[in-house]
């Protein structure tokens, strides 16, 4: 199997310090700060990048469950929202909202609901999140 690599640096201390990480294959990086994480300012954060990877791995893992099933997607389209609470006075990633929108042909809405539960509980993002994180989801099918 593939091992993914990427790297962060954090210059100075919390509430005014910076960072910025980068994608060990280069595809891409970004700064990010203590206000772009905790306060909501215009930015990245570690929270948008799981989202990010959680949304793509869900979108690969129901084309290629629909695909074995015999009804291949024409297009998987996830969005995943990822929020952050404080639990305990600790900050903690407690929810993750995946909306995924498809266009199957042959396919009714209840077995496309069954398809996206399916590979929600078994894409490896979320096996990796399981059991300390909640997860909504909501699946359509579009003309």
């Amino acid at each position: 199997m593939v091992t993914s690599t990427a790297t962060a640096k954090w210059n100075g201390v919390l509430r005014s310090g910076n960072g910025e990480f980068n994608a060990g294959s280069g595809a891409f990086s970004g700064p990010y700060t203590f206000a772009t994480r905790f306060e909501g300012t215009k930015g990245t954060n570690p929270e948008e990048l799981i989202a990010a990877a959680h949304a793509a791995c869900l979108s690969m893992a129901l084309s290629a469950d629909l695909e074995k099933a015999g009804t291949p997607a024409t297009s998987i389209t996830t969005k995943a929202s990822c929020t952050m609470d404080m639990v305990e006075g600790a900050p903690w990633i407690t929810k993750m909202q995946l909306e995924v929108r498809g266009v199957v042909n042959g396919m009714d809405s209840d077995g496309f609901l069954a398809a996206a539960e399916q590979a929600k509980e078994n894409c490896p993002v979320s096996k990796a999140l399981k059991g300390t994180v909640k997860f909504e989801l909501d699946a359509e099918l579009e003309a």
